[in-house]
């Protein structure tokens, strides 16, 4: 049976993805969030206000990194982390404006490296690959139930 590398391929991909998206912020000058952030203000712009548990899930992070990133974030004028009314063990955080305004900056910086990504892939290939990884992230999240 041959061997497979999917998951080592995925590993590296991230790696020098991660090396090129800061690559791309600091030739575009932007140094208001770093790429880990980025994935926190993605999460953010998408769903709005909501718990360190669902940014958590929705990024990936593990609790406690993101715990010290909000912190960091939160000094940079980025997020506001409020009480949760409904349930006082949890906090709420939302963006700031200041943040809100970013989002044309991360997107410039998101389509330029996924132009890298899929440079000679036509839209069916993209679209397959998508959907791959798709499954393989639902059958990840399936394993930790």
């Amino acid at each position: 049976m041959k061997e497979r590398q999917g998951g080592f391929l995925i590993s590296k991909i991230k790696v020098l993805g991660g090396r090129r998206f800061e690559k791309i912020l600091k030739e575009k000058n932007i140094d208001a969030f770093n790429g880990a952030q980025g994935k926190i203000l993605y999460v953010l712009w998408q769903g709005g206000k909501m718990s360190f548990t669902k940014i958590s899930k929705n990024s990936g992070l593990a609790k406690t990194t993101l715990t010290a990133m909000l912190a960091r974030m939160r000094e940079q004028g980025l997020v506001c982390i409020e009480e949760n009314s409904e349930d006082k063990r949890s906090a709420m955080v939302s963006l700031t404006q200041k943040a809100a305004e970013l989002k044309e900056e991360y997107n410039a910086v998101t389509q330029e490296i996924e132009s890298i990504y899929y440079k000679g892939f036509s839209d069916a290939e993209t679209e397959q690959f998508e959907n791959y990884l798709r499954r393989i992230l639902k059958n990840l999240e399936g394993e930790n139930g």
